[in-house]
């Protein structure tokens, strides 16, 4: 008889397998709540607030995050006195702290358990910022990424417990966080992440890649630094000139990402092709855009080599779903990849600001795919066995969930994870 509520900006986001599993308990309400309007997992109502005000012009920089953060928070806080009000008092509330919708939870539901999701706790070393050698941190930059954090920091010391998707992200926050910090990954569908499936793929430009072609990938949600699009652009060149059948395909919009955009107000997309396009054979170059996931899935059955470099960072479901897909990872050797892969036992990992090693592995794997066959294989298996859905991860946050829910430390019910 479980009354429950899931509050993301971008609701379901993480949150899109759980409140349906949750919503067909007998007897459940489940109220997904958030901004955007997305699709709707089966037994949830899903309510949305009013895009909040940003934070004003003469706001101190370093504050105006926090400023927009409470300014969510307050929509937010309005959206569950009316909840209240219509007699919807939830038993848990389930939540990402990051941009201000947890604040003021336990202020309008006291007595209810509270369940946090800690995605990335941001510091002026060890991670993303200053990952650059380009990057200055001076002490205004240090002071800024401190004051970042004071969303979550006031979020999360209301909390009942939370939950990170990985050892690392988890291992960012300060050590009264982590006490009280679960590690479950969302999981990927390993039914649909998988090598068995369509591998042919009509790109936009009308081009049509199959399994067999010389073939390479490179995803991200925004083509940026942060996931090494700078790196891959500058090692194309080489790739290209070595393989003259090969074709690389380019996935990601040119919106701002998780890094700043350029500084003359163009996409990182211009910046590089401006940089190394004359070097580049365009016609066996594919810009995409975003496409559909079971596209991308196909593509990565395709591909002879996956490129995912990352900054200390978020890691990818992207990753994981090629990883699902059988493909050939060849990514950064930086700490959310350390913790997925071994280098030469389910994948490859290289030095993250090294384009000339890049280009050199993977013209290798095109040359030679059946030498890495035996990387492709234990790839999968690493997926199977750290992030299947529905074998793995969704019992795990079930049974983390139920423990909240129930009052009892989420370790009870979720040994730490370890390698």
């Amino acid at each position: 008889m479980v009354q429950a509520l899931f509050i993301h900006q971008n609701f379901p986001g993480q949150y899109r397998h759980l409140s349906p599993l949750i919503a067909a308990r007998k007897g459940a309400r489940v109220i997904g709540l958030g901004e955007r309007q997305n699709t709707t997992p089966p037994g949830v109502q899903h309510l949305r607030y009013a895009a909040p005000e940003g934070a004003g012009e003469k706001t101190h920089r370093y504050l105006r995050p926090v400023e927009a953060a409470v300014r969510r928070g307050q929509t937010v806080a309005r959206a569950l006195v009316t909840l209240k009000q219509k007699g919807f008092v939830p038993d848990i509330v389930c939540c990402h702290p990051g941009w201000g919708e947890g604040l003021f939870i336990r202020d309008v539901f006291p007595d209810t358990k509270l369940l946090q999701y800690c995605e990335f706790y941001y510091r002026s070393t060890g991670g993303d910022v200053g990952f650059d050698p380009a990057q200055e941190v001076t002490l205004d930059e240090t002071a800024r990424v401190r004051t970042l954090n004071m969303t979550q920091l006031t979020s999360l010391e209301a909390t009942d417990w939370a939950h990170s998707p990985t050892l690392w992200q988890r291992s960012r926050y300060p050590d009264f966080i982590q006490a009280r910090t679960s590690v479950v990954h969302e999981g990927v569908d390993a039914g649909f992440a998988t090598p068995n499936g369509v591998a042919t793929v009509k790109l936009p430009d009308g081009h049509t890649v199959t399994k067999g072609d010389e073939v390479i990938t490179f995803v991200s949600r925004n083509l940026e630094p942060y996931r090494g699009f700078d790196i891959f652009m500058r090692a194309l060149p080489e790739m290209l000139a070595r393989r003259p059948n090969l074709h690389a395909i380019i996935v990601g919009g040119e919106e701002r990402g998780y890094g700043r955009m350029p500084a003359d107000g163009r996409s990182w997309k211009a910046v590089m092709l401006e940089e190394v396009g004359a070097k580049l054979d365009m016609a066996r170059v594919h810009f995409t855009g975003r496409i559909p996931h079971e596209g991308l899935v196909a593509l990565f059955r395709i591909s002879r080599a996956h490129i995912y470099y990352t900054y200390p960072f978020v890691l990818s479901w992207s990753l994981v779903e090629a990883m699902g897909c059988e493909a050939l990872i060849i990514g950064s050797d930086t700490p959310p990849l350390a913790e997925v892969m071994t280098d030469g036992e389910n994948g490859i990992l290289l030095p993250f600001h090294d384009p000339a090693r890049l280009a050199d592995a993977v013209v290798e794997a095109v040359a030679h795919p059946d030498r890495y066959e035996p990387l492709r294989k234990a790839a999968r298996r690493t997926m199977l066995e750290r992030f299947d859905l529905h074998a793995i991860c969704l019992p795990r946050m079930v049974k983390l969930f139920d423990a909240v829910l129930e009052g009892r430390p989420g370790t009870d019910a979720i040994p730490e994870t370890t390698r």
